[in-house]
């Protein structure tokens, strides 16, 4: 409701929905980790950068425009959404 109830404050927010950036905590998933129907397997990943530089763009945007909602993934993840 931020996004609304900021909006005469001139106070804007987003949300950023993150998927397999290549940090140490996701490391393990490059070898394979436990899929959804009890295989293992590898999962792509993506360079933390990237996140970073789409985190920068929402917060260098000016106050008349917003990101809302952003969903930034490795390209080949297996699923979109699950998490």
């Amino acid at each position: 409701s931020i996004a609304l109830d900021g909006r005469p404050h001139r106070i804007a927010c987003g949300q950023i929905d993150i998927g397999n950036a290549l940090t140490e905590m996701a490391a393990p998933m490059v070898k394979g980790i436990l899929q959804p129907d009890g295989s293992v397997k590898p999962e792509p990943t993506m360079d933390v950068e990237h996140v970073a530089s789409a985190v920068v763009h929402m917060a260098q945007l000016p106050l008349e425009s917003n990101v809302l909602r952003m969903t930034i993934m490795a390209t080949n993840m297996p699923f979109v959404g699950r998490g």
